[in-house]
């Protein structure tokens, strides 16, 4: 067994302790026989495997995602609560054009997205080049176009391709 059935085997178990909360014994081998159980079953499952380059990239864009979703839920509850200085919000879409290709980069940036309060994707295109994003205010497209593709495409690519 590779590294990655490992690394899923360990969070399984780590999961598996915190949702039941308790470290007891019984607990504890159900939760290791069941993750080492499920991380190897699940491991055959996955014609394509993730080939991480530059894993050292995803600590930072983990924290531009938890500033942003932070950021977002602020503006999203302005909107929610009227407190907008009279300006009506504007809901949109957003085209937006792909560089990543890697089916796992575009998967997290699919988490990434949705997980961002006053987002969601939308649709991609069959050949992965193109992103439908709504957006609750969309002020400037631009703007938005950029933010995505700097903070969180361009970090994926380098994680993943």
């Amino acid at each position: 067994m590779n590294r990655f059935p490992i690394l899923l085997a360990i969070l399984l178990f780590i999961m598996w302790l915190l949702l039941n909360n308790s470290v007891a014994p019984g607990h504890v081998v159900l939760g290791a026989v069941l993750a080492f159980f499920v991380a190897r079953a699940s491991h055959r499952m996955r014609p394509l495997q993730p080939r991480v380059r530059r894993l050292q990239r995803a600590v930072p864009l983990a924290g531009a995602v938890l500033i942003d979703i932070v950021r977002s839920n602020v503006a999203v509850a302005r909107v929610v609560l009227g407190l907008t200085g009279g300006r009506k919000p504007t809901p949109g879409f957003i085209s937006l054009p792909l560089d990543l290709r890697d089916p796992h980069g575009l998967a997290i940036l699919a988490m990434i997205l949705t997980a961002t309060p006053g987002t969601v994707w939308v649709d991609l295109s069959a050949d992965s080049s193109k992103l439908t994003l709504h957006v609750l205010d969309l002020q400037d497209e631009m703007q938005w176009v950029h933010t995505i593709k700097q903070r969180y495409e361009r970090p994926l690519m380098e994680i993943f391709e």
